[in-house]
């Protein structure tokens, strides 16, 4: 579907996948993941079909061209987030979820999973088939309506085959072991160091050494806003 397809397939208002992932492109996401509920048990969700948003590599640009950037006020991508995913509910006629607020909270990690496209790695952190360990869900669409959705790509975890596994051995701080616990303060007591500039700036070194990361297309000031929100200095 192109573009100037989208407006005449959203005036019929049935969904359909290829119209999604159109919608979503224009906003600067993209569908990272999808499931049928009733094929696919999930919490809080009986039928119909999910799908999963994250940032595309047009994210960043229109976020920074967006009155929530510009007025200053806090939590800038989650109210840009609203906004967005919000219209894009009301356009196409689905529900509009998101994985911030509560509680109660989304079950944002049940859905991931169980939509195929989504993995536990070593470290505990999830990994995505595309984006590996760069991962900003912004927020989910569902449809009462069963529509037909793509097979994940992969059938298995992409961490199988990785033999080197640099989630686990790439973080300075020691803050990730195998099957976990994270060491949640170790890392922000990294963070607060001179040696922690570099995953302030850059993002999380365990995740940026996913060999499926640079599949993200992450702009590096974007990954640098989320690390100031993880870690406010």
């Amino acid at each position: 579907m192109t573009l100037t397809d989208l407006p005449a397939a959203r005036a019929q208002g049935v969904p359909s996948y290829p119209l999604i992932a159109a919608a979503a492109a224009q906003a600067g996401l993209v569908i990272q993941g999808a499931l049928q509920p009733r094929r696919q048990p999930v919490q809080r969700l009986d039928g119909g079909t999910l799908v999963l948003l994250g940032t595309a590599e047009g994210f960043w640009p229109a976020f920074k061209s967006s009155p929530e950037f510009i007025d200053g006020t806090p939590d800038p991508v989650d109210r840009w987030s609203q906004r967005v995913v919000g219209t894009l509910a009301g356009e196409l006629g689905g529900t509009a979820f998101f994985p911030f607020g509560g509680p109660p909270h989304t079950p944002f990690i049940n859905w991931a999973l169980a939509s195929g496209r989504f993995f536990t790695s070593p470290s505990q952190m999830l990994v995505h088939d595309r984006s590996g360990m760069l991962i900003s869900l912004r927020g989910a669409l569902h449809f009462k309506q069963e529509f037909d959705i793509p097979p994940p790509p992969l059938a298995d975890s992409p961490c199988r085959s990785c033999g080197t596994r640099p989630c686990l051995s790439a973080c300075p701080a020691g803050a990730l072991a195998d099957g976990g616990p994270y060491d949640l303060a170790a890392c922000h007591a990294y963070l607060d160091t001179s040696a922690g500039a570099g995953c302030m700036t850059g993002g999380c070194l365990a995740r940026r050494a996913c060999p499926l990361s640079s599949g993200a297309g992450r702009d590096p000031e974007q990954t640098a806003h989320h690390m100031r929100h993880f870690h406010p200095q």
